[in-house]
C-alpha cells in the first residue's frame, strides 16, 4: 500500500488498514512504512491524467511532395478531448515561426496551462521565451522517449495512416487544405475509444431519419447522419 500510494502519509495508510479490520496503531504504520524517498514519485502517465484538461501537446511532422519539396506540418493537440486546435504548414519551421503559432492558439483564454512537447532542436530561444510569455509550463519529454508525447505521437499516426499515405501532395497551399479537412473530419466526425467512441466535438445520437452519408476527402472517409423524411 506504501508502493503504490507514494503521496500518502501514515494517516491516510493508518485508514485504509483500519477500513479493512486491521487493528494496529499509526505508529506502527509510520515505523514500516517505506521513507518518501524510497517510494516512486507520480509517474508520468499519472500526471498527464490529472493535468488532462489544462495540457496541449505540440509536434511536427514532415511531408514529401510530388516534386519532393520537404514542408512540415505544426499539430497542436488538446489532451482533454483530443480535439485538434491548429495544424499550419510551413517550408521552414523556425523558432519566431513556433511561437507565433502557439501564441495564436495558446494564448489567455485558452485554458491550458502546460505545454508537452519533444526536444526538436526548432523549438529554440524564441519560441521558449514566447512560451513563458504565454505562462505556460514548459514540459519537454526525455530525450528518446517518444512515449511521453504519445497522444500527438497517436494523432500523427492517424494523419499518416487515414490520410496522407493516401494522398499525392503538390505543394504547401495543397497540404493545409488535405490537413484542414482531416481535422474538421477527426474533431467533428471521428469516434474515439479513449472518448468513449464520442468525437472530440461531442456528436448527438441521431436515432430517426432516413439514414445518409457525406463523403470526406473525397470520400476517402464518410459521416453518417440522419434526416428526416418528409
Amino acid at each position: 500500500m506504501s508502493l503504490e500510494n507514494p503521496l500518502w502519509g501514515a494517516p491516510r495508510l493508518h485508514g485504509e488498514l483500519l477500513k479493512l479490520g486491521f487493528r494496529l496503531s499509526q505508529s506502527t504504520v509510520s515505523k514500516y512504512m517505506i521513507p518518501r524517498k524510497g517510494r516512486p514519485a507520480q509517474s508520468w502517465i499519472t500526471f498527464l491524467r490529472n493535468h488532462a484538461s489544462a495540457i496541449a501537446a505540440i509536434d511536427m511532422l514532415t511531408v514529401r511532395t510530388f516534386a519532393f519539396e520537404c514542408l512540415y506540418a505544426f499539430v497542436v493537440l488538446s489532451h482533454d478531448r483530443r480535439r485538434i486546435l491548429r495544424i499550419e504548414v510551413t517550408t521552414h519551421p523556425t523558432a519566431l515561426w513556433l511561437a507565433s503559432q502557439v501564441a495564436q492558439v495558446l494564448g489567455a483564454g485558452s485554458g491550458v496551462r502546460v505545454l508537452v512537447r519533444d526536444n526538436d532542436g526548432a523549438y529554440g530561444a524564441a519560441f521558449r521565451d514566447q512560451v513563458r510569455a504565454l505562462g505556460l509550463d514548459d514540459r519537454p519529454t526525455r530525450p528518446g522517449s517518444p512515449w511521453q508525447n504519445g497522444h500527438v505521437e497517436r494523432l500523427i499516426g492517424s494523419i499518416r495512416r487515414e490520410c496522407l499515405d493516401h494522398q499525392i501532395i503538390f505543394n504547401a497551399a495543397h497540404l493545409r487544405r488535405v490537413l484542414g479537412a482531416y481535422a474538421a473530419y477527426y474533431n467533428d466526425d471521428r469516434t474515439h475509444l479513449a472518448l468513449a467512441k464520442d468525437a472530440p466535438e461531442t456528436r448527438a445520437v441521431e436515432a430517426h431519419g432516413r439514414i445518409v452519408s457525406r463523403r470526406v476527402l473525397g470520400g476517402l472517409h464518410r459521416r453518417y447522419f440522419r434526416i428526416r423524411s418528409k
